[in-house]
């Protein structure tokens, strides 16, 4: 029963993050890739580039989702559109942080500055939700 209790507070906490614009944001970029995964799954193999970086964004993303679930019903304003794009434009250059750490080293001048790049939207992310 206990738990019953705890789920059904779990949803309602859940109506205004589902609600705010950095959801919202968040899940129409994974709802695209999802679409784009369905349309080539049958063309691709898994270990295909494409296919790695759809399904890592996509897990970036829902990290993402992760991350906004853990934001406090009574902290909801901070869930602005501004803080959605930056979470979806941090998925998107984690992904290309991944794509090229595949085929370089971490010495190699273009995985730092993506790796820069990354660390820049994440701080960003983290002074907002602070």
């Amino acid at each position: 029963m206990a738990a019953a209790a705890v789920s059904a507070q779990a949803e309602d906490n859940a109506g205004p993050i589902k609600s705010s614009p950095a959801y919202a944001e968040v899940l129409l970029r994974k709802t695209e890739l999802q679409a784009e995964l369905e349309s080539v799954l049958a063309d691709y193999t898994e270990a295909n580039p494409k296919m790695l970086d759809l399904r890592f964004e996509l897990a970036a993303l829902n990290k993402s989702l992760e991350r906004i679930y853990a934001v406090r019903p009574s902290e909801t304003g901070k869930l602005t559109l501004a803080l959605g794009k930056l979470l979806v434009k941090k998925a998107a250059l984690d992904t290309d942080l991944n794509r090229l750490q595949r085929s370089y080293s971490k010495d190699n001048v273009e995985v730092k500055r993506a790796k820069r790049k990354v660390e820049i939207f994440e701080a960003s992310i983290n002074e907002v939700l602070r």
